[in-house]
């Protein structure tokens, strides 16, 4: 593996007519600019909605110096209540104890909050969306694949937020709104935000996050003080090693999933910024909301069904709006004796999801790009109209009849992350690192507009839509098919639990990190070797 290949590789591709990386550096990592003339395009950039998609931002570009907005931007996704929802699942499906269920929230939290946290600082130094800058591993169509998986995740949760969010906001209006309709309302307002884009998306998560910690004071101050009233751990027959790992499986799923949409959100930030700031930023906008907000969950769903309290106690009716209503009714019932102004503050808690919705969808349109490269040419904000469309009848459809499968089912689907996460590590330290450290004299030639910095030595910033000077994918698609070898016999769901699992309990996500990072090594190595160039 030679920079002299490399660049021999390049004038071949030059020559075929494929890419003209020399003359049109600049223009490539402007592409998607050619839609800007429409005269609807034009008015809506007036207005300051985002239009830009996969395409990279230029160096020049990247001058956003407001570095603390990250941190909410992923509190805000958070602090909403979904992540209550996650927590109730100890003690409601694993049966766990309010310690136990606590302890694994904190510590396989602090853990996973980890590689969303980091892929986020890779945003400044390229300019890349996360899954674009996934085809450096995955190549230009087996990302392909990648994005579709990633759809379907995303998709998922934004329906489990827009029926949550309507249930809830449905059970203050004393069956005045159907649940439909504030499934409706719920995502409407999530489409309104993501439609515009990043300047108004960011401004809306550092100010959305507010009237939800009040929400929560209020009914820590009104509920908080029955959490006394049942034993802190669950039976030692309950709180099984196995039963802890297939909760902590579910924990992780839920936030080692923003992995593939972390760097999302940082590509407007100078490239000098330091990486430290945007991994803190990141990390705790992810580690406090979600802990604090599951634990909360966890500790008021262990109270509502608590078989040692009275049938006339208080808690007693939280667990009859619990089975009425989920997780929304449970809230609403914590918050009744406020009367009015708790029916208000059950209000803001249903629309608190509008920011992860948004978000998400913000996100989904690059993924769809990523699958469909000829969209490249549609504006950004058209696909937030797309995904709406999508999410807004199944979600109205599983609001009645497939909400548990489908929780079910995103936790299956969720798998694949680790192993992605796996993948992109590999390539980036032993790969592309090694790369540069061995060819100090390859230049970004490509395109003078880029100054050369040790990252557009490891992604040439001009390579990102041009399949022949990307990796053939083959190798990273082989490490994730194989990793489910090992990954069927551990994991553990409710329709099928695996020989491993039944003994350990659900470490799924544990081995395809592992298993597919140690394939990943082997194959990329030959292809490398085989190849003479990344």
């Amino acid at each position: 593996m030679s920079g002299q290949k490399i660049e021999e590789h390049k004038s071949d591709v030059e020559k075929r007519g494929s890419i003209d990386l020399g003359q049109r550096g600049e223009e490539i990592l402007a592409l998607p600019s050619t839609y800007s003339s429409n005269s609807f395009t034009k008015r809506l950039l007036s207005w300051g909605v985002e239009s830009r998609g996969i395409s990279p931002v230029p160096s020049s570009q990247r001058t956003d110096t407001s570095y603390y907005k990250l941190f909410f931007i992923w509190f805000t996704m958070n602090f909403n209540i979904l992540s209550f929802s996650a927590g109730t699942l100890g003690p409601v499906a694993y049966g766990l104890g309010i310690r136990e269920s606590c302890l694994v929230i904190l510590f396989f939290n602090a853990l996973c909050c980890a590689p969303p946290a980091y892929f986020a600082t890779w945003g400044p130094k390229l300019g890349m969306r996360q899954m674009v800058q996934a085809r450096f591993s995955f190549g230009y169509y087996g990302v392909i694949l990648v994005c579709i998986l990633n759809l379907i995740v995303m998709t998922g949760f934004c329906i489990l937020n827009a029926i949550l969010g309507g249930q809830t906001l449905a059970s203050v209006a004393d069956g005045n709104l159907t649940w439909n309709a504030g499934i409706v309302i719920v995502v409407i307002i999530s489409l309104a935000l993501s439609f515009c884009g990043y300047s108004i998306l960011t401004w809306y998560e550092r100010i959305a996050w507010f009237p939800v910690l009040v929400v929560y004071l209020v009914a820590l101050g009104l509920g908080g003080k029955y959490l006394n009233d049942i034993p802190a751990s669950a039976p030692a027959s309950t709180a099984t090693a196995p039963t802890i790992l297939s909760f902590a499986s579910t924990i992780a799923g839920f936030v080692i999933t923003y992995s593939p949409l972390a760097s999302d959100f940082t590509i407007y930030f100078k490239p000098s910024v330091s990486s430290t700031k945007i991994l803190l930023y990141t990390y705790l906008g992810l580690f406090i909301p979600v802990v604090s907000v599951q634990c909360l969950g966890a500790a008021f769903s262990a109270v509502a069904l608590s078989p040692t309290l009275p049938p006339s106690s208080v808690p007693a009716t939280w667990a009859q709006s619990y089975s009425s209503s989920s997780v929304g009714g449970l809230l609403q019932s914590i918050l009744s004796p406020a009367g009015r102004f708790g029916d208000f503050l059950t209000v803001l808690l249903s629309l608190s999801v509008a920011g992860n919705i948004a978000a998400t969808f913000y996100s989904i349109g690059f993924n769809i790009q990523l699958a469909m490269p000829v969209l490249i040419v549609v504006p950004r904000y058209v696909f937030s109209v797309v995904i709406t469309a999508i999410v807004l009848p199944l979600a109205i459809v599983g609001s009645h009849t497939f909400y548990d499968t489908l929780e079910d089912f995103l936790g299956l689907i969720g798998y694949w992350c680790s192993a992605f996460i796996a993948i992109l590590l590999v390539e980036h330290f032993v790969f592309r690192r090694r790369y540069s450290s061995q060819n100090p004299s390859h230049t970004n030639a490509d395109n003078q507009n880029e100054p050369l910095t040790d990252w557009t030595r490891f992604y040439p910033p001009t390579y990102w839509n041009a399949p022949s000077l990307l990796p053939s994918g083959i190798s990273a698609i082989a490490a994730g098919i194989i990793s489910f070898g090992l990954v069927i016999p551990s994991m553990a769901q409710i329709w099928f639990t695996g020989p491993i699992a039944e003994k350990t309990g659900d470490i799924g996500f544990e081995l395809a990190f592992v298993f597919a990072g140690v394939v990943y090594t082997c194959l990329r190595g030959v292809e490398v070797k085989w190849k003479g160039r990344l």
